[in-house]
């Protein structure tokens, strides 16, 4: 049978995933012209004027009123009758930042740069989605599902521990809505949650002060076990830091072809484990898990 996806099931899965990143996302009706809490005047005004003078103002606080009202003027009313340059110039804005005359109260004329993004701190920056259409929630799972199955597939890439258990976490919730064991909703729910967890795994390697490499040999460290958590921190960051130099100086373009080499690979592996006090009896496992990392990340190490 072939399924027909709706522009209301993309928008729902599309939102769902927004939000796991971290968007606001609000219903279009309730701030519609004519609600109580009516952020537009009209369906033909796309800017929502009130958050976009908040955003100036808060990421502006020195700037003078003045300078404040020739931003919005000129990122809300362009200048030109081509779309394209439009398009360019507000994209310059973004950027760059939305250069502005004013008078000051001297009565002389002064130059500035209002900013309009955060670019140093991105979460002082509000990310909003808007919800038009009713949701279709089964085939929002499915195509959520496949959107998440996309995201592992590019994690799988560089971290094979985190990309497997995401990938077991999103089987599990497709396998329970398939046999009907929760609603469409929380599946979706679920889903958002997962979505919400990568974006977390995304920053832990930066709060742990690791490397997309070094991170990616953390995870494969077992972290979350009892006998390994014991280690702390600092032991396990030392531990994937001495993998990563010790498998980037050994790496060859045919190590993984070679049993000599491979196996020389393994002891090396082996001994860092054991240098660090890693629980002997996981020893075995572990090394053959982190040769695997390795394998993935030496594709690109042997190459360069």
């Amino acid at each position: 049978m072939t399924v027909v996806f709706s522009e209301s099931v993309v928008e729902e899965a599309a939102l769902a995933w927004l939000k796991g990143l971290g968007y606001t996302v609000l219903f279009g009706p309730e701030i519609a012209p004519d609600m109580s809490s009516a952020e537009r005047e009209d369906y033909g005004q796309v800017v929502l004027e009130g958050r976009l003078r908040q955003a100036l103002q808060q990421l502006n606080p020195q700037a003078p009123p003045g300078a404040l009202d020739e931003a919005f003027r000129r990122l809300t009313r362009p200048d030109s009758p081509s779309l394209v340059a439009n398009n360019h110039a507000v994209h310059r804005f973004l950027v760059e930042g939305v250069p502005v005359e004013y008078r000051r109260a001297d009565g002389s004329f002064r130059g500035d740069l209002i900013r309009v993004l955060d670019h140093d701190k991105p979460d002082n920056n509000e990310f909003l989605a808007e919800v038009r259409g009713l949701p279709q929630r089964n085939l929002a799972v499915e195509t959520l599902h496949k959107l998440l199955e996309g995201e592992i597939k590019t994690r799988r890439q560089k971290n094979t521990v985190q990309a497997r258990s995401f990938a077991e976490m999103l089987e599990g919730a497709i396998r329970r809505d398939q046999n009907r064991a929760i609603e469409a909703a929380t599946v979706i729910e679920e889903l958002i949650a997962m979505a919400q967890e990568m974006r977390q795994a995304d920053q832990r390697g930066e709060d742990l002060g690791l490397s997309e490499e070094e991170i990616a040999f953390y995870d494969a460290l077992e972290v979350k076990d009892s006998a390994v958590k014991v280690l702390g921190d600092q032991t396990l960051r030392a531990i994937a830091q001495e993998l990563v130099r010790t498998v980037r100086n050994n790496v060859t373009i045919d190590w993984t072809l070679r049993e000599n080499v491979r196996a020389k690979m393994r002891v090396m592996v082996k001994r860092i484990l054991r240098r660090f006090g890693y629980p002997p009896d996981k020893q075995e496992k572990e090394t053959q898990t982190l040769l695997e990392q390795a394998e993935v990340l030496c594709r690109d190490w042997a190459v360069a």
